[in-house]
Parts: C-alpha cells; structure tokens; sequence
C-alpha cells in the first residue's frame, strides 16, 4: 500500500519531513504527488520532483494520504475535494497539518471528527483522520506513525518521542 504526500507550489515542506523520514526507515511505499506530475517550489523554496501525477495512483492502493499547509488556493479545487471524500469512504487514513487542515474542512472530511478546528489540542487524531497545528510538526509525524503501525513496540515509540520532541540523546 502507498503513502501519498501531495506537494503543491507553496506547501511547507517542513510540516512533513520528518514522518517523511519515518516512513523511509520503516521502509513505506511513499509517492509524492502533485495534481499533475511537475516540480513544484515549496515555500522553503525547494525545487521537489513529484513521482507521479495524483490521478496516476490508483485509490485502493491508498493506505495514507497527507496534505501539508502552504496556499491551498494551488489545489484547492472541486475535483481534489472530490478526492478527498473518496478518500475518506475507502477508509484511507488522510493527515492535514497547517493550512492542509482547511483543505479537509473545504472537502468535508472534519464533519462529525474532532479535529485542531474544534478542539484546543495541537494534535488530533479520530477516525482515521490525523489535524495538527502549524508547529506540531513533530506530533504530527508521530500520531500518523502510530496510525500506521510504523513503532516496533512501546519502547520505540517511547524512544522517538524522547528523541523528536524532547531532544534525547539516544542511548
């Protein structure tokens, strides 16, 4: 199953680096995927080759998809909305960070959920759908790993979250 990251002129690749890396050292089938198959710029200003055009991955072989924040207004279109609710009726899990969580909201994935939209929390995690703040960068990777089954056990988790977010040398 893939791991689709959409990546868009503008989206802040720093929100998803680091379950990026995660997900390459647990091995993930990732696809970074742009609406249409181009580079795109991010807002670092990063020159990123998307693998594929997003209409070039098939749904059911989906395990996750993953919106960065940056200016939606370069995809938010009806046809991504569209996507989106697929998506979510395939039971894929979708993550939103920053300004990807008002893609979700646009799309109508929040609905019923908890989520950064109607909580005081920087990370959300309920049914299947993962919202974070802006700055919640590294929960955020965290709470998808999870999601995903990525943790070998407690003490990995345990030593991740040491390592991120308290900044832990490893021992």
């Amino acid at each position: 199953m893939k791991d689709v990251f959409l990546i868009y002129d503008t989206s802040c690749f720093y929100e998803i680096v680091i379950l990026n890396y995660f997900m390459s050292c647990t091995e993930c089938d990732m696809v970074l995927c742009s609406l249409d198959g181009k580079t795109v710029r991010t807002m670092e200003g990063y020159s990123v080759n998307a693998d594929k055009a997003l209409r070039d991955v098939p749904i059911e072989e989906i395990r996750s998809f993953i919106v960065p924040g940056g200016d939606i207004s370069k995809v938010n279109h009806e046809n991504l909305r569209l996507y989106l609710q697929k998506l979510r009726r395939e039971e894929v899990v979708i993550g939103g960070i920053c300004a990807g969580v008002d893609l979700l909201e646009d799309a109508g994935i929040l609905g019923e959920i908890k989520s950064v939209r109607n909580t005081d929390w920087d990370v959300v995690n309920d049914n299947l759908v993962i919202t974070a703040r802006a700055n919640a960068y590294v929960d955020f990777a965290i709470e998808v790993a999870k999601e995903l089954g990525l943790f070998t056990g407690e003490e990995d988790l345990k030593e991740t979250i040491d390592f991120w977010k308290y900044f832990k040398p490893v021992q």
